[in-house]
Formats: structure tokens, C-alpha cells, sequence
């Protein structure tokens, strides 16, 4: 089996593994990121990733154990990206006393789009709600989540999957816009 060769330390095993999921994995963390360049960084990423973590697989569905780095390292990716942009903007609003008009319409705009998202969020159900605040909004761990709500992390994190189901049957992009 490849894997097992790879696991050997065999190179060329990583490479044919490489060409057979590489369109797989970029465009799964294209579906998170929306952004080529980010996706195609994020693609070797995850490949260094899967190299990395090989020894702890343990034979059970290659596919949905890439899938699962994949996604996982695409939102972090994607968090680190929003945190900087929040930096920036901290920066930005302590260290500017005159801004220009176009940087206080974009100021604007984003606290107009974060209260959006704020009211939105309240329409969601109450179990959906608190996952999504807390990993999302309050950044904590599944496991975090999980021992807050005094619930298994399994059940988190299918609580968010139902909850991003809710949201793409009810909400669309352009209300965010």
C-alpha cells in the first residue's frame, strides 16, 4: 500500500500521493479560503501536514482523514488572516487622529457588517447559536466547548456542521453585504 511505503520513508510513494489528491486538497481548502493564492499556499501546507502526521494514521478512510486536515488547517488559516485584519484595524484606529473619508466609509461598513452578523446570529437556535459563538466568535476548542456545555466534543462538533446546514439552507451571502 502507498501509504506503508511512504511511512518507510519512501519519497517517490509521497510524491505519486501528492499528484493524486493534489486537486482534492486544493479545492477543499478553496472552499473555505475563496482565495487562489491562499488555497495553493494552504494546499502544501496541508500536504506537509499529512507527511507529518502519517505515522499517527491508522489506516480508516485516507480520504476523510486528509479532507479533515485539510478543512481544519484552511480555517485556521482563515482565522489567522481575520485576526490580522482586526490588528490592523486596532493599529490603524489608535494610531490615526484625521482619518480619510474612505478609511472612516470603511470603518463604518465593517461595524455595520459586524452588527449584521451579530443580529443574524441571534436568529439562529439556541443549541446552534452557542457552538457558533463559541468557536467562532470566542475561538474555543471543540473540547473547550464541549466541557462548558457539559457535552461530549463529538457533540459539538456535529452541533456545528448542523449549525453551518442551517445557515447555507437560510441565509445567503449577499446578506452580508
Amino acid at each position: 500500500m502507498l501509504i506503508e511505503k511512504i511511512k518507510k520513508g519512501n519519497d517517490r510513494a509521497f510524491r505519486i500521493l501528492v499528484e493524486k489528491y493534489r486537486t482534492y486538497v486544493f479545492h477543499t481548502v478553496y472552499g473555505v479560503l475563496r482565495n487562489e493564492k491562499d488555497a495553493e499556499d494552504a494546499a502544501q501546507e496541508v500536504f506537509m501536514k499529512i507527511y507529518a502526521s502519517l505515522p499517527q494514521y491508522d489506516n480508516q478512510g485516507f480520504k476523510t482523514w486528509i479532507t479533515r486536515i485539510a478543512v481544519n488547517h484552511a480555517i485556521d488559516m482563515k482565522r489567522k488572516k481575520m485576526r490580522r485584519k482586526e490588528e490592523m484595524n486596532v493599529e490603524y484606529e489608535e494610531t490615526s487622529h484625521s482619518p480619510t473619508g474612505d478609511s472612516v466609509e470603511w470603518l463604518v461598513m465593517k461595524r455595520e457588517q459586524q452588527y449584521l452578523i451579530r443580529k443574524r446570529l441571534d436568529e439562529l437556535p439556541d443549541n446552534y447559536r452557542t457552538v457558533v459563538e463559541g468557536f467562532y466568535i470566542k475561538e474555543q476548542t471543540y473540547e473547550e466547548l464541549a466541557n462548558e456545555l457539559g457535552v461530549k466534543a463529538k457533540t459539538i462538533e456535529v452541533r456545528l456542521y448542523r449549525a453551518r446546514q442551517w445557515m447555507k439552507k437560510h441565509w445567503k451571502e449577499d446578506d452580508f453585504s
